[in-house]
């Protein structure tokens, strides 16, 4: 039996502002928070027992996945905060020192831990991964995936020897520089032994305090070098990405929800679509009580969020619109995830409903 723990304390500022109103691992994909669709994926492989360690807006998970019951799962949680002038607030301990915090207040890593970073969607064999580990007898392993040279400097790339055993890091290198075109994909598998290694009562990380020690140490220590889809979302980029490639239906156990009414569109309940007058170009998901007038055009991939409404002559193409988003008659939004409050572009730049300075005009379709 593995055991899970996932990692839920930041507070995602690099996707802000995805993150303003939800911790990273609820920000929805298909209408599910990231998240969920790795305690399903855990679920699946038979990993039952997840601890999550939490601090920034941290009810918002806790409300949202309670007990695990409604995936077959058990969760529990692990608040990481301070007292600062009479108040709570989040202080979160590093990845290495929130998972010691837990085993100091109750052993709870007693056997085999699969650790994951919660804003990340997997479709790894997580059994394969845990056998590969047993086989080698290593005491900690690190899921890799080789990366196109150009591409080195984004990550933290592993550098093993010619058995995998790891031997050192570099933490996003220069092309020219990297000794490695391993990536780690902030997924580990930890033997309880690690763990007993990690201080104390103190801020500790995963990648850049925890594996040196291990490799100092020379613990048995590997890297799988695996194929998988790992989809990272560290950036806003990264999310709106992510959501053309899910709406592609290139990822695996992810299905489009509601009802396909024509090919490559489906719908949610209590719709209002003048379908002889809109033009929508699949895949397109239109969610519950969403309102398209005529002369609308919708050009996929795209999600409409529930409760939305696209007035006359608008156009929304290659975009998402969380819940409760009104697109103005006959504006054009392209290729850009759209709130109530502010819409961001593919590479990252927000603007904020109101601004003078943007011509583009949305609003809150809830009055």
């Amino acid at each position: 039996m593995t055991k899970g723990m996932i990692l839920a304390a930041g507070q995602g500022t690099r996707v802000r502002p995805l993150t303003k109103d939800l911790p990273k691992p609820m920000v929805p994909i298909l209408g599910k928070p990231v998240m969920e669709y790795l305690i399903e994926h855990m679920a699946r492989h038979g990993v039952r027992e997840i601890m999550i360690n939490v601090a920034y807006l941290h009810r918002t998970v806790e409300h949202y996945f309670g007990d695990g019951s409604r995936w077959g799962v058990e969760i529990g949680y692990s608040y990481e905060g301070a007292l600062d002038h009479g108040d709570i607030v989040p202080r979160p301990r590093g990845s290495a020192g929130g998972i010691r915090h837990i085993q100091d207040f109750s052993g709870f890593f007693d056997e085999t831990t699969l650790v994951l970073c919660g804003d990340a969607l997997i479709d790894l064999d997580i059994g394969a991964a845990v056998r590969e580990h047993k086989a080698k007898g290593a005491v900690a392993s690190v899921v890799a995936l080789d990366v196109p040279p150009d591409q080195v400097q984004y990550y933290g790339m592993v550098v093993p020897d010619a058995t995998g055993r790891v031997q050192s890091f570099q933490e996003k290198p220069r092309p020219e520089e990297a000794k490695s075109t391993l990536a780690s994909t902030g997924i580990y598998l930890f033997e309880p032994s690690v763990i007993d290694l990690i201080p104390s009562g103190q801020d500790f990380d995963i990648g850049s305090q925890l594996f040196p020690m291990l490799v100092e140490k020379q613990m048995p220590f590997f890297v799988q070098n695996r194929f998988f889809n790992w989809i990272d979302i560290g950036r806003v980029s990264d999310y709106w990405s992510v959501l053309q490639r899910v709406l592609r239906g290139e990822v695996a156990h992810m299905n489009m929800p509601g009802r396909e009414v024509r090919p490559g569109v489906w719908i949610g309940l209590n719709t209002r679509i003048d379908w002889d007058h809109v033009t929508i170009e699949g895949p397109v998901y239109i969610g519950s009580s969403v309102k398209i007038e005529p002369g609308a055009r919708i050009v996929g991939p795209a999600w409409i969020g529930h409760g939305s409404h696209i007035r006359a002559g608008a156009s929304v193409t290659r975009s998402a619109l969380f819940d409760y988003t009104r697109i103005g008659q006959n504006m054009v939004f392209s290729e850009m995830i759209v709130s109530p409050d502010y819409c961001v572009n593919s590479r990252g730049e927000t603007v904020y409903r109101g601004d003078d300075n943007c011509s583009l005009r949305w609003s809150d379709a809830r009055a």
